[in-house]
């Protein structure tokens, strides 16, 4: 039996999965916590890397290793390859004014790159760094995501060893930068230059299934990982409910739009992608208020009827990626006294969430993108009122893969790919909830969020 190692560095935690590269029936885990916070030093995901593998039984037996990780955020290095200050994540919107600069700047950075300029993606964050730490950005020798640069770490490279000309990544994650073309499969220098205000040493691109070393698949991000992990197909929309939302299917051309982030695959193909900042988070907030767990939570949202009542939760608890408002905050209303009911309050919570999700589904759809079926997956899809909820806001049908680290999964697919030549067809069980079409709930959210 050949085992190959992925590894999903998240936001919250680093998992490692090892698996049979012939069928991805899982051998071991591991598993370690990363720090709270949308400003982190990548010191601290290599230190959860070691302690996950090592949880996870070492690599001594393991042919390759593929890592997964979220996306878009900034590792910047000096010519020694010393990290030159933490690196700024997905969810850090300091940069939300930089985007509108970066966006009037290149009024044609759509067709440039597949997608408009928000405070999530490396290149607004590089031109906060530009002008907000000057003396930081002056000393930048290279750009990195977090896949590149722990891939870069477990090849043996880093401050005793700065070869950064040895940094690789994928078109997955160089899709998410902000100065990669989904035409040209090339990074536009010029727009890396604008944002940072020099040019620096971009990772290697790296197409599917090719090693940077032997024994080490190319990485992915995580939205791609998922993907490659669950075998999503074209026609199928995959809903991702964890510490973000994301609303994304797999496509055969490029498709993207002011809204729609025109990210490529890890398969060769594309990915359009729709990111809210608030899914789960969402009901950990309401749980919180009411008192109760998440399991609670979902019992008193299946007890109110749909729609709540009329109680409508726009969730911008954090600002808003899509639609873009970094400064927006959440607003409760359509509430009365018979109403405002501890019943309502949740459902309006669940509604509220899927609302945005489905938001984000008419995006994709708006670029060509054909869905037949959405997989339901993250931490809060397993909730039963979350998937019979959802099974009443989209208007497709909804299964829910069997619990997994998908993204990890996806990243073990690029391990077993390298190492026997071949991309994996592993099985992925899935159940189907009964469908059950609300159109209310979304016609009653329009309403209040217009």
């Amino acid at each position: 039996m050949t085992l190959v190692a992925g590894v999903d560095s998240s936001t919250q935690s680093c998992k490692v999965v090892i698996v049979d590269a012939a069928t991805g029936a899982i051998a071991r885990t591991g598993r370690a916590s990363h720090p709270d916070g949308t400003e982190v030093h990548p010191d601290t995901w290599w230190a959860a890397l070691q302690t996950a593998i090592a949880d996870a039984g070492g690599l001594d037996d393991v042919a390759a290793i593929s890592v997964g990780a979220q996306q878009h955020g900034m590792v910047v290095l000096d010519e020694q390859g010393r990290v030159i200050r933490p690196a700024l994540l997905w969810n850090d919107t300091r940069s939300a004014a930089a985007a509108e600069q970066l966006a009037r700047e290149f009024p044609d950075v759509v067709q440039r790159t597949g997608s408009a300029p928000v405070a999530s993606f490396t290149s607004t964050k590089l031109r906060w760094l530009r002008d907000a730490e000057p003396e930081n950005a002056a000393r930048v020798a290279a750009v990195a995501l977090p896949h590149d640069w722990l891939t870069w770490r477990l090849r043996g490279f880093g401050p005793e060893n700065p070869v950064l000309d040895e940094l690789t990544t994928d078109r997955s994650d160089a899709s998410g930068t902000g100065y990669w073309n989904p035409h040209t499969g090339d990074y536009d220098r010029e727009l890396l230059i604008a944002a940072l205000g020099h040019d620096a040493i971009l990772p290697r691109l790296l197409g599917p299934g090719e090693a940077p070393a032997p024994g080490f698949g190319p990485g992915a991000g995580d939205n791609a990982g998922a993907a490659l992990g669950l075998g999503a197909r074209e026609g199928d929309v995959v809903v991702s409910i964890g510490t973000s939302g994301t609303v994304f299917a797999v496509t055969t051309r490029p498709a993207g739009s002011a809204t729609v982030a025109g990210f490529a695959d890890a398969s060769g193909l594309f990915l359009p992608l729709v990111a809210t900042l608030n899914a789960a988070r969402v009901l950990d907030a309401m749980a919180r208020v009411l008192g109760v767990d998440h399991t609670a939570l979902g019992e008193l949202a299946l007890t109110a009827e749909p729609g709540a009542a009329g109680a409508v939760l726009r969730p911008y608890f954090e600002g808003e990626r899509t639609p873009n408002l970094p400064d927006a905050t959440a607003t409760l209303s359509g509430l009365t006294l018979a109403s405002t009911t501890r019943e309502n309050l949740a459902r309006a919570a669940v509604e509220g969430m899927l609302c945005g999700l489905a938001d984000g589904l008419d995006a994709v759809r708006a670029v060509g993108v054909e869905a037949r079926r959405i997989l339901l997956i993250g931490g809060a899809a397993q909730n039963p009122a979350v998937a019979a909820i959802a099974a009443q806001v989209f208007d497709v049908p909804v299964e829910v893969p069997q619990p997994a680290e998908y993204v990890a999964l996806g990243a073990a697919a690029q391990a077993a790919w390298v190492a026997t030549g071949a991309r994996p067809a592993w099985s992925v069980p899935s159940r189907a909830v009964a469908a059950d079409h609300r159109p209310v709930i979304r016609e009653q959210y329009a309403a209040a969020t217009a």
